[in-house]
């Protein structure tokens, strides 16, 4: 693996009684499209919050190249692209107003913020509909429309919570290539509960449930443990379920 650039390390976060996050710790490499699996109330969107400094931590801290990020750090935040698992988009303006404003609220210049913009719409099948309201879209268009939009200021740190939910076939084909194609150039963080989704275009992975870390490892690797599962080569859910002991669920 290449230097961390991104890491946590013994986050810890708590609702009440409920501990969401408990004594994480990973660290993701330059380039590297990492995988944070784990079934529905795993703590991955509450890890993703504490990252991009949505929540505060109770215990713990997010790192950016070794260092701890200090609280509510507007340079690190402007380092990162957030595209939410909530679609969210203003649904009477355009494609390309969406992405134009946000430029300019990330202050680069109109000229810039509109060819940028043009360049995300291209690379994610949308340029056709870039005159086209929000709300006039496909949910799967506004989903990609969604992942533009966490990209248009360029950041060096990418992250996405679920990021194929709700998606067209189609949509998920386009999206899965579209993350891929970030590899080597950004640092990329993929929260899922899709095994299929993970295994295609994550390097590594971390499956954690409970808000604790079980295992961190290469599909190929975890899958090479397991072995064979009931006279079959195993597959990533198998490694999942036999760790979490618990089905996938939506």
């Amino acid at each position: 693996m290449t230097a961390g650039v991104l890491g946590v390390e013994g986050l810890v976060k708590r609702f009440g009684d409920v501990t969401a996050v408990d004594d994480l710790t990973f660290e993701i490499g330059a380039g590297e499209v990492f995988g944070l699996l784990g079934p529905n109330g795993a703590g991955k969107t509450t890890t993703i919050q504490l990252i991009c400094g949505l929540l505060a931590p109770d215990a713990g801290q997010v790192n950016y190249c070794g260092e701890p990020v200090p609280p509510a750090s507007a340079a690190f935040r402007a380092r990162v692209g957030l595209c939410p698992q909530e679609i969210v988009l203003w649904p009477r303006l355009t494609c390309l107003e969406q992405l134009r404003f946000l430029g300019r609220m990330y202050g680069i210049g109109a000229t810039d913020a509109t060819r940028r913009g043009e360049e995300l719409l291209d690379e994610l099948g949308l340029s056709e509909r870039r005159d086209r309201q929000a709300r006039t879209l496909s949910g799967g268009m506004q989903r990609r429309l969604n992942l533009a939009m966490a990209l248009i200021h360029d950041p060096e740190i990418v992250v996405l919570d679920e990021p194929e939910a709700g998606l067209d076939p189609q949509s998920r084909i386009r999206v899965r290539e579209f993350i891929r194609s970030l590899a080597h150039r950004k640092t990329v963080l993929v929260t899922t509960h899709n095994m299929d989704e993970a295994a295609r275009v994550a390097d590594r992975v971390a499956i954690v449930d409970r808000g604790r870390l079980l295992v961190l490892d290469t599909p190929d690797a975890l899958v090479a443990e397991a072995g064979e599962v009931r006279a079959r080569p195993a597959t990533l859910e198998d490694v999942f379920i036999g760790l979490t002991g618990r089905r996938l669920r939506e």
